[in-house]
């Protein structure tokens, strides 16, 4: 089985569709997956994934090492069987979780020292650890420990920074080919490229690691405060260095216009929180830029939702009763809400990548940036 080919290319721009296919599905790219950080993908069943044509959702090393725990998800034969989940997981290091929710940290060449936010226990990720967690989740993709630098940052840290993620991510690689899967199917391993926005060490990222045989490869380290050029600069660097026959995955990232974006410079695979946290403060991702669905406007509102992006939420429901749901404190209004943010974020990943089958990824993106920057 190819785990990944390119399918198209634009003429335009760096824009490419392929097909990255795992044991448990085959999945579409450029692919938008959402974010089930604890083994759920927050306000939205399984099955409502399921009906949207999800093929890939993503889980967290550290949230899922924590509760429910190695034990209890061997026990359950892994993260598939536990949250019943018959497509693909991509698993992430759990590095980002260490740096930005634990109390206490010490990073050292053998990894991170860290307090659990839940109960201040201690904890040592090492690069063989974080491996050792994945297999027991057994994720179809899992990713490497690295360290997340902070931003700004000086280009002296950033060395010594880059220096240990280098060392680290190898040291998961090792300890990954001397390891075999729990469940009977072959997990992949992504490399992470740091650097801030230090070019050079971004080169000598992609190059180290490139040196290496990971099944494909991650740009870390952005939309973490940097501004949005320096953030789209950086991307359309790092992937004119990366290698075309692997996929492109761009962590953490974003908004419709974000995506739109690097999509255009090349990148395959992307993830956020953005649809389902937004959608539980009542934030509504739609064709004409997104609304507050709690505004007094909507009280009277007998529209769709969003009459031009056809999801469960918008052919079924209006902006009056989803306002109703919100303000009346209706648990069903972030049910909704949550469906129609990720079955948004999906239709645009199809409009996208037929857009580029049909070599007019350009013009659609003119057109759909047009629309959604109306109201604005």
């Amino acid at each position: 089985m190819k785990f990944f080919q390119v399918l198209s290319n634009s003429s335009e721009c760096k824009a490419r569709t392929g097909l990255l296919k795992t044991s448990h599905s085959g999945i579409d790219t450029p692919v938008f997956m959402p974010v089930g950080t604890q083994a759920t993908v927050k306000a939205i069943e399984q099955r409502e994934l399921m009906e949207m044509n999800a093929a890939i959702i993503l889980g967290n090393t550290y949230h899922l090492y924590l509760r429910p725990g190695e034990e209890i998800l061997k026990l359950a034969g892994g993260l598939h069987s536990f949250m019943n989940w018959e497509k693909s997981i991509l698993t992430d290091s759990g590095g980002f979780q260490v740096f930005s929710l634990a109390s206490l940290r010490n990073i050292s060449e053998d990894g991170v020292k860290f307090s659990s936010h839940l109960d201040g226990s201690s904890h040592l990720f090492t690069p063989e650890k974080v491996i050792e967690i994945q297999r027991a989740i057994g994720s179809d993709i899992m990713m490497p420990l690295d360290e997340c630098m902070p931003f700004p940052i000086e280009h002296s840290d950033a060395v010594k920074s880059l220096k240990i993620t280098h060392n680290w991510e190898k040291r998961c690689l090792d300890h990954y080919n001397e390891t075999q899967p729990y469940y009977g199917f072959e997990q992949y391993l992504f490399s992470i490229n740091q650097g801030s926005l230090f070019k050079d060490l971004r080169k000598e990222s992609i190059e180290f690691l490139d040196s290496l045989d990971f099944a494909g490869n991650a740009i870390g380290g952005l939309s973490v405060g940097e501004k949005n050029e320096d953030f789209y600069e950086i991307t359309d660097y790092c992937t004119d260095l990366m290698t075309k026959n692997k996929p492109r995955y761009l962590m953490g990232v974003g908004t419709p216009i974000d995506i739109l974006e690097c999509v255009e410079k090349g990148v395959d695979m992307f993830d956020c929180v953005l649809p389902t946290r937004n959608a539980r403060h009542g934030r509504i991702f739609t064709t004409y830029g997104e609304i507050n669905i709690k505004n007094a406007k909507y009280k009277k509102d007998f529209r769709s939702v969003d009459e031009e992006c056809k999801t469960y939420t918008s052919e079924n429901f209006s902006l009056a009763y989803l306002r109703h749901l919100f303000i009346s404190g209706e648990i069903l209004g972030m049910n909704l809400a949550s469906i129609h943010n990720i079955g948004f974020f999906l239709n645009l990943m199809k409009q996208i990548r037929n857009a580029i089958n049909e070599d007019r990824f350009l013009i659609f993106k003119k057109e759909f940036l047009e629309k959604y920057n109306s109201n604005n």
